[in-house]
């Protein structure tokens, strides 16, 4: 055992790994997770893990027995009743709520109960929905029933002040700050309430407040003796007035997976979780608690099977079901899925949920501090981490930790960088705003008109703009879950530590490492360096098919003949790639410019395939959007497509550009920056028209691959990583430079045609798939270790865009048509 574990331990050992459970830590994962070898998996507030053991015991249930559809009386469907019956009080018993006073809705998760809700709530216009800022976007979604009925809608922050004079959290004191009201409709005239009280109204109105158990952004756990003090309208010093009934409605699809609230203790209204959070399987179920005052309540309109107790079809008459239960679940529920709910429960019953809450607060709390003592060189802190005061009651936090990352100079990482340096260390954990945005404006510091202005620029959920206006657009998120240890917490503190926290500058190998101060020459005179000369030129026809090597090309306003110049298009109008199908590698192209034919084979098709360059084709389509350009294209007939769909086992659709909508260019000296350009078009390339690589730069990184071994995937021992020029699917390979010299060339001469350089070329992990035997396989590397040594804010650079500029001065109208040859030197301008 290493020093750090000792250490913990002495801190944590009688909260960590469940010391009076059958099974410690390490023997629970390693007999029921084992899939989770080589891999850190740390987003269990967005899924946890399903366990071996829970998976065999759903598999033998369903093996060995018969349930049929419950709504009959033969006895697979009694089985399946009584099945159904016992999970609904096993569910009931997890929320200590008694069967007396609570029924157990399945929804097909806690958003279809928080929909149940919104959809059925008595609203009227005296009305008031009162939420915390720090709640799920499921729950804001109520508000659009709320605001359609003409109520009042407010958001509020609460602030826990606890009394030090006092020991019991019911003594607990709330600073309450209300945000402006929200009111549709212009027949509305009247506030509910102003200053922070409800005003006098009339009529015995019910009014829903709605907060989290625990915030999936921040982690923070709200106190539940709200629910009583909502309820007995103590809320906010509520005057004495009339002023309708308050329900409370927990949102505890994050919170109860470590500590689902006690309704003996909290009687909510309304409680909604999400099964998949608590032990990963099954998805797509979930549960609204409902109290049985509040059920009667509610006003369900739609009825289906399952609902009515009788129903004639050509008249207008229903009797619906007295029963809570069969009132709201619409039609069959699913019931396989219920059934299966009984072997995850029995997982939490010998952990204990007290025993989870413990051992996930232990890890969390221990990554927490030591996050905050990592500094750079320079002593700034490198982790801002969201959330309320966690070193004043660690268990007050869940076992999530959210944050951004600063750079030595004060700048922000993206949290989409971090994610992808995340994903090459095997790290699973989450970025973004978690689907919360009030949580993540308030902790992230982003007013109205940021936010405004954010989207005006494009940003919108799930997109990698992750930094605007030299601001976070939202965080990094890690979660720990029942199965979690000390080792992936040790394994994701290293990773910050390699990744992200500054060391005194280096040389490595003689050339920079930090590619941040990465300085430009703007020296624009010629170097004439004879000894750079063009060692291979590749066409790629069809994107993220494999290329073909030529001796000489001809050049067009599109940069080479013919590259990149058709795609496949799958079903769902997606662009095919080999990060999406790997099959795409095994294509090979070859076009003869004297035929004027496109050459395709496949191992998975007995033919070729054969394509005329000339031909006027069957269809012309309209634009298509490919990685947000716009295009014209052309497609081809059934049989082309059928070639395709057969090569790579899915439906898909071959096109060819006709024309692009947006050009490429630089501007202003800002190689980052691209603008239209009348001449220089693009075909269905990414950025820039070329790719070029320097041998002696993919030399260099094999030297450094050359200290790493890695295992393949059929455990055959190690063997060495060694990644050629052509895993970066370059157009054209010079040699005779220095290693990443061709990061300062602004500009390229070969021969009688003139490049300009679109800066770095930004890696994926398609640089991590290669052939062997057949078969793609993938790995970490190369771009693992190019991002220890080429980053720049953000991307990973390997090898420089070039557009090609057609339009040099002095040229008469004439169209001169220029070729690039193997051999010819290479003159850049840096």
């Amino acid at each position: 055992m290493g020093q750090s574990k000792a250490e913990f331990l002495k801190q944590f050992g009688g909260d960590y790994g469940y010391p009076d459970a059958p099974r410690g830590i390490d023997e629970l994962r390693a007999a029921e997770f084992k899939r989770l070898e080589g891999m850190v998996y740390l987003d269990h507030a967005g899924a946890t893990l399903y366990s071996e053991a829970q998976m065999t015991d759903v598999a033998r249930d369903l093996m060995s027995n018969v349930y049929g559809n419950p709504h009959s009386q033969n006895d697979s469907s009694m089985a399946t009743i009584d099945a159904v019956t016992s999970v609904r009080h096993q569910v009931l018993k997890y929320f200590n709520a008694s069967p007396r006073d609570y029924k157990c809705i399945f929804t097909s998760g806690a958003t279809a109960a928080l929909k149940l809700v919104g959809e059925c709530f008595p609203w009227s216009r005296d009305s008031c929905y009162m939420y915390t800022m720090e709640n799920h976007n499921s729950v804001l979604g109520i508000r659009e029933y709320a605001l359609s009925k003409g109520a009042t809608v407010s958001a509020v922050d609460v602030e826990e002040v606890v009394d030090p004079s006092k020991n019991h959290e019911s003594d607990s004191l709330f600073k309450v700050s209300k945000r402006s009201n929200q009111r549709r409709g212009d027949n509305v005239l009247l506030h509910n309430y102003q200053n922070g009280s409800l005003s006098a109204i009339s009529g015995n109105n019910l009014n829903l407040f709605a907060f989290p158990s625990e915030c999936n952004f921040s982690g923070h756990k709200f106190n539940l003796s709200l629910v009583k003090l909502i309820k007995e309208g103590k809320f906010m010093d509520f005057s004495s007035q009339q002023q309708g009934q308050w329900m409370v409605l927990i949102d505890a699809a994050k919170g109860c997976a470590t500590e689902p609230p006690n309704l003996t203790l909290y009687p909510a209204d309304f409680v909604v979780c999400s099964f998949y959070k608590i032990f990963g399987y099954p998805t797509g179920l979930g549960a609204l608690i409902v109290k049985n005052e509040a059920a009667s309540l509610l006003n369900k309109t739609y009825f289906s099977g399952g609902t009515v107790a009788a129903s004639i079809a050509d008249i207008d008459f229903v009797q619906k079901r007295k029963g809570i239960e069969q009132t709201l679940e619409d039609g069959t529920i699913s019931f396989l899925s219920i059934s299966s709910l009984r072997y995850g429960f029995k997982i939490i019953d010998i952990l204990t949920i007290s025993a989870i809450a413990r051992h996930t607060a232990s890890l969390a709390t221990y990554v927490r501090n030591k996050m905050l003592e990592l500094k750079h060189s320079n002593e700034k802190n490198v982790c801002i981490i969201y959330g309320q005061d966690f070193k004043a009651n660690y268990l007050k936090m869940g076992p999530s930790i959210t944050f951004n990352l600063k750079r030595e100079d004060g700048t922000w990482f993206g949290y989409r960088e971090v994610e992808k340096l995340a994903s090459l260390s095997g790290i699973h954990l989450r970025t973004g705003c978690f689907c919360n945005p009030g949580a993540c404006a308030k902790y992230v510091g982003l007013s109205h008109s940021d936010l405004v202005s954010n989207f005006e620029a494009g940003h919108v959920c799930w997109d990698d703009n992750d930094v605007i206006n030299g601001k976070p657009t939202g965080a990094v998120r890690i979660s720990f879950g029942y199965m979690s240890t000390y080792e992936d917490a040790e394994e994701f503190l290293k990773f910050l530590q390699s990744s992200f926290v500054s060391k005194p500058a280096e040389l490595n190998n003689g050339y920079m490492v930090n590619m941040n101060t990465l300085s430009l020459v703007d020296d624009w005179c010629q170097q004439a360096i004879s000894d750079i000369r063009l060692k291979s030129i590749t066409i790629y026809p069809v994107k993220s098919c494999q290329g073909f090597s030529v001796q000489s090309w001809p050049l067009t306003t599109g940069g080479l003949k013919y590259d990149r110049e058709w795609l496949l298009q799958g079903s769902g109008g997606e662009v095919l790639t080999q990060k999406k199908v790997p099959e795409l590698s095994s294509i090979c192209t070859l076009i003869d410019l004297k035929l004027g034919k496109l050459f395709l084979e496949s191992p998975k098709c007995k033919d070729k395939l054969q394509i005329s360059l000339l031909k006027n084709l069957t269809h012309l389509s309209a634009e298509v959007d490919v990685y947000g350009q716009r295009y014209e294209v052309q497609s081809y007939g059934e049989n082309v497509n059928s070639w395709f769909s057969e090569a790579i086992g899915r439906p898909c659709t071959f096109m060819r550009c006709s024309s692009s909508k947006y050009r490429s260019c630089v501007t202003n000296g800002n190689r980052d920056h691209l603008c239209r350009d009348t001449r220089s078009k693009l075909s269905f390339v990414n950025e820039g028209q070329l790719l070029l690589v320097s041998e002696e730069s993919t030399s260099d990184l094999n030297s450094r691959l050359s200290l790493i071994t890695h295992v393949p995937g059929n455990g055959n021992g190690k063997q060495q990583v060694f990644a050629d020029a052509m895993r970066f699917r370059p157009n054209i390979v010079v040699s005779g430079s220095t290693p990443y010299n061709e990061d300062n060339w602004k500009r390229l001469h070969i021969g009688d045609a003139y490049f300009t350089s679109m800066g770095g070329c930004n890696r994926c992990q398609m640089i991590n798939l290669y052939q062997s035997s057949g078969q793609v396989i993938k790995s970490k590397e190369p771009l693992a270790t190019l991002a220890s040594y080429r980053r720049k804010h953000g991307k990973i650079l390997f090898g420089v865009l070039l557009n090609y500029e057609d339009d040099m001065e002095g040229e008469d109208d004439a169209i001169v048509e220029r070729w690039l040859k193997v051999g010819q030197e290479v003159y850049p301008s840096t």
